[in-house]
């Protein structure tokens, strides 16, 4: 099999650019209509979260988009409603919310490290369609994106932030786990999307092995779904199938050669 190349730098910033500018006339829509909307960024560790949501944000105007990464919850944070937490955290008339990780921790690292309990975990799998139905009808623009990684590329990865004295912060002691339960990150990720990828919230998922063409094709799905102004359609019309696609329903079934 010969191996994909991969974007070039050029290529990536002459892009990039180009969507950020639309990305801002996102941001000008939503301002003026009030629109609210929200995008919530899950994956395995190191898979590109942050820096997809870095490019989405750095030209934004920060009165009016923000990124929301929590941290563990707090011991009164942990008394009330799994949700409680993040739905603090909606998007006002005129925002745009980025999640970096989001309830679904629940679904992911909760489930593998046993952070949860097996009937906390199933309520969150029976609530979680509930609460994005109750959001959609809401009017809230919701979109959830799934950064797919492999295994070789993320050891590759936290090798990196191994050696490199700005990431160090980056690699935890669960992180390394994530490596030894590979498969049971892989069989919590595939019933996850089983249980919540719904037409009023599907999931998408971005292949990012490549991080210039997650990036680039993340951003282009994006705002290819929303009706605002002025878009420029030439610019989304090369939105690469092989790295972003939305999964069939009712359930996710892996799409044969993932190998994530």
């Amino acid at each position: 099999m010969v191996k994909k190349k991969r974007i070039s730098r050029s290529y990536y910033q002459q892009q990039k650019k180009l969507l950020q500018i639309e990305l801002l006339k996102v941001q000008l829509w939503a301002r003026d209509q009030g629109q609210r909307i929200m995008v919530l960024f899950e994956g395995r560790d190191a898979a590109g979260k942050g820096g997809t949501i870095k490019r989405f944000s750095e030209n934004l105007n920060p009165r009016g988009a923000r990124v929301v990464a929590l941290g563990k919850p707090s011991d009164v944070e942990q008394q009330q409603w799994y949700f409680q937490r993040y739905l603090s955290q909606l998007p006002a008339a005129g925002e745009i919310v980025l999640f970096d990780r989001s309830w679904y921790n629940r679904a992911g690292v909760e489930k593998v490290m046993g952070f949860t309990s097996d009937d906390k975990y199933q309520l969150f799998l029976e609530q979680a369609p509930e609460l994005e139905r109750l959001l959609a009808d809401e009017g809230i623009y919701l979109f959830k994106y799934w950064l797919s990684i492999s295994r070789k590329e993320q050891q590759a990865r936290f090798q990196e932030r191994l050696r490199n004295p700005l990431k160090n912060w980056k690699l935890s002691e669960i992180d390394i786990i994530a490596q030894e339960k590979w498969e049971q990150y892989s069989e919590a990720r595939d019933q996850m999307l089983a249980h919540t990828h719904t037409s009023h919230a599907p999931w998408v998922v971005i292949k990012s092995d490549d991080k210039r063409a997650a990036r680039l094709n993340c951003m282009r799905h994006f705002l290819q779904q929303l009706p605002y102004e002025d878009k420029d359609e030439t610019l989304l019309q090369e939105l690469d199938a092989k790295v972003v696609y939305s999964p069939p329903f009712p359930a996710f079934k892996r799409r044969a050669g993932d190998k994530d």
